[in-house]
């Protein structure tokens, strides 16, 4: 599978209105529930008044356009991740899923994954 790492920094955190959201950057994902609101995005577009902040994540993006009908993809990655004790934070959009990591689990989680047969670009 073709992975391709993100350069960015990312932050997981919670506001307490989406208005507080800067959707203007690439890479911003945001979801509210009836029990949060929940951002990730850039390091450099976090709200100052975001709460429960997290920064330090280097993000994975699945190569191309996944069809609904395709079985395990995620999970094939979280397990290989989970094999090398890397947590993970992900995230699907319409296209394609999303991998995020710690910073510093970085270099396992790069190893792990090319171990495994992935083709990690970027």
């Amino acid at each position: 599978m073709k992975l391709q790492l993100l350069e960015q920094s990312f932050t997981v955190c919670q506001l307490d209105r989406i208005a507080d959201a800067d959707l203007s950057a690439p890479f911003t994902f945001l979801a509210r529930t009836d029990e949060e609101i929940s951002l990730v995005c850039p390091i450099d577009h976090c709200p100052a008044c975001a709460k429960n902040r997290q920064d330090g994540w280097k993000c994975l993006r699945v190569a191309g356009v996944l069809d609904f009908s395709l079985i395990g993809i995620l999970a094939r990655i979280a397990d290989c991740l989970a094999k090398a004790r890397v947590p993970l934070f992900a995230v699907s959009t319409y296209n394609t899923d999303y991998i995020l990591f710690r910073e510093e689990h970085a270099p396992a989680a790069l190893e792990a994954l090319q171990a495994a047969g992935d083709e990690i670009e970027g």
